[in-house]
């Protein structure tokens, strides 16, 4: 069975925690976790939360700018627990 979800990847832990907090203040349920290896660049660090969120996570995105992003990805952990990454749609609206 695959789990789908959407990570945020940054290159400080600092921004990690940051948008951590402001995605649980603003009610959404989110996981730090460790970055998978497709994403190879940043802290080690990204902020999971689940693909029905996307929407809510862009905006407090562009509310919060936390800085230092590296992309926002949508990740899928198959059977054998290897994980696939690839591009959230929103990314270009998202770097930087």
């Amino acid at each position: 069975m695959e789990d789908q979800f959407g990570i945020a990847s940054f290159r400080s832990r600092q921004q990690v925690m940051a948008f951590d907090q402001a995605l649980r203040r603003s009610g959404i349920r989110t996981d730090i976790v460790n970055t998978p290896r497709a994403v190879a660049a940043g802290c080690g660090l990204s902020v999971r939360f689940q693909l029905a969120d996307e929407r809510a996570v862009a905006d407090v995105y562009r509310a919060a700018r936390p800085g230092n992003l590296i992309g926002f990805y949508e990740a899928t952990r198959e059977a054998g627990g290897k994980v696939r990454v690839s591009p959230m749609g929103i990314q270009s609206g998202f770097t930087g």
